[in-house]
């Protein structure tokens, strides 16, 4: 486990390497450490900081995403300004993340983009082999944590995404 001074180092780098190659910094479950970095947003969950209160810290100054798996809890972000997009999934079953819900597949999210109000981020089991059924749904984008973070060679994962 880092400490908040490594935490804090890390995310500084990765930031510079985000805007290196001119992709916004989003920081995951901690606001505190996105406002200590001046990150380009922050992403929440449903059982994480309550989007309210996130909202109200960060204002206009950051991106803001919520984490959506269901109907009902995009019919209750769908009211609630500041948000900006919605990380909807997992899409396919995922081991990026213990606690994750159920997989709603593409037909799921399909589903969640008919009734958003705000642009959608598909993740959860996303890679070069099942990402044309996302591209298919016309979402805003898609996170493909594990694709990357489990490749041995990055650069050709990422080729295949872009080939996808």
């Amino acid at each position: 486990m880092l400490s908040h001074q490594q935490r804090l180092e890390e995310a500084f780098k990765l930031k510079q390497l985000c805007h290196q190659y001119q992709v916004p910094f989003i920081v995951d479950d901690d606001v505190t450490l996105a406002q200590q970095i001046n990150a380009d947003g922050v992403h929440v969950g449903q059982s994480d900081a309550k989007i309210q209160q996130v909202v109200t810290k960060v204002g206009s100054k950051m991106i803001v995403g919520l984490s959506c798996s269901n109907k009902q809890e995009i019919e209750i972000a769908n009211q609630i300004t500041g948000i900006d997009y919605y990380g909807c999934g997992p899409i396919f079953v995922t081991n990026s993340k213990e606690d994750a819900a159920p997989s709603i597949g593409p037909c799921g999210l399909a589903q969640l983009k008919t009734i958003a109000t705000r642009p959608i981020v598909a993740i959860g089991g996303i890679t070069a082999d099942n990402i044309s059924a996302i591209s298919q749904i016309k979402v805003a984008g898609s996170a493909v944590i594990s694709m990357i973070t489990n490749s041995s060679d990055i650069q050709k994962s990422v080729q295949q995404l872009i080939k996808s």
